[in-house]
């Protein structure tokens, strides 16, 4: 799936028990926490309301930190041990309380946005075996080496705890390259098992584990967790990033035909420096920005039933062939799949 097309009311947000789990956890890394304090909705005001969600933007930031705080192997383990049964709340007794590991993960699965965003993929694949698939969207080789570090030793980590027995994957595969000196891995994973620049990132536990009886196995509490998840996710409120006002702005000079950066920074009462330096800050840029906006706004306008030549001309397009090019370069796709 296209990642410009997961867009939801809930979506690219994450819970805040994840956030304090990660900011702590780069505090107790050593990074500073005036850095702490940029991180938008890290502050425990933010946090305390746990139907609060932070942006996912945030979350980045704060991994960020830890990997150029402790580069290299470790830094995701850390967060894994800083985190028993019950630190992500709802979900992790969603995820130890099914019949078997397999069942537990499989019933979970629906209810990932509990922890974070439904742009993180999360993938599960049973045959006899079970294997856990994780695709974080942090876009630095080394931080999504540290995201997915934490994620599949997470997954060990609830392994042992609601099976009660000494967990050994079978083998654990990482997209990243190999590091020169990977003995902290093995002795955390308990495997030499480990392939590097693999095609994804995942955990696979052999059929004795996947399928062992759960020493938390409550049908009736598993099914009152996945309702109370439901009930999580309808009521939770998504703080407005630093991006909004800016992106709402965009729009509308987009909606009026003007949409360069002095229009919008004079919107937003800014200096067109300010407004770039402010991008630059949440990981973004002007021009991706506006390329973000198009294809949406060109979405909607298609989806209305408007031809091609009146879209590219709304949008500032030299001609339809140009926004045929743009929409090839977005989804892949030609712009006439998209009209109503």
């Amino acid at each position: 799936m296209n990642p410009l097309d997961c867009v939801g009311p809930a979506d690219g947000s994450v819970s805040t028990h994840l956030i304090r789990l990660v900011r702590d956890s780069a505090l107790r890394a050593g990074v500073s926490a005036e850095t702490i304090a940029a991180v938008h909705g890290a502050d425990d005001a933010t946090l305390t309301p746990a139907l609060n969600r932070i942006p996912l933007t945030s979350l980045v930031r704060l991994w960020e930190s830890i990997a150029h705080a402790r580069p290299g192997p470790g830094g995701g383990l850390a967060v894994v041990r800083a985190a028993p049964l019950g630190t992500l709340d709802t979900w992790d007794y969603l995820v130890t309380t099914g019949s078997t590991l397999t069942d537990a993960l499989h019933r979970a699965q629906p209810y990932h946005r509990l922890v974070t965003a439904a742009e993180e993929g999360f993938e599960l694949r049973a045959d006899g075996e079970l294997t856990i698939g994780f695709r974080t969207t942090a876009g630095d080789p080394a931080v999504a080496a540290v995201v997915n570090e934490y994620v599949l030793g997470y997954y060990l980590r609830r392994a042992r705890e609601a099976t009660g027995r000494p967990v050994r994957p079978r083998r654990i595969t990482f997209g990243h390259a190999a590091p020169p000196d990977h003995a902290e891995l093995i002795a955390a994973f308990g495997t030499a098992d480990i392939e590097f620049d693999a095609p994804a990132d995942s955990i696979t536990f052999d059929a004795a584990d996947a399928n062992a009886p759960l020493q938390r196995a409550d049908p009736m509490l598993a099914n009152l967790l996945r309702s109370h998840a439901d009930l999580v996710l309808s009521s939770a409120r998504v703080i407005a990033g630093p991006l909004d006002a800016f992106r709402a702005a965009l729009a509308e000079a987009l909606d009026a035909g003007d949409p360069t950066l002095d229009t919008v920074a004079r919107t937003l009462l800014l200096g067109r420096r300010t407004l770039q330096r402010q991008l630059s800050d949440q990981g973004t840029t002007w021009r991706r920005e506006v390329d973000l906006a198009r294809y949406e706004q060109a979405k909607s306008l298609l989806a209305e039933g408007r031809s091609t030549v009146t879209v590219a001309a709304r949008l500032g397009f030299t001609d339809d062939r140009a926004l045929r090019k743009a929409f090839h370069r977005w989804s892949g796709t030609s712009p006439t799949r998209h009209r109503g």
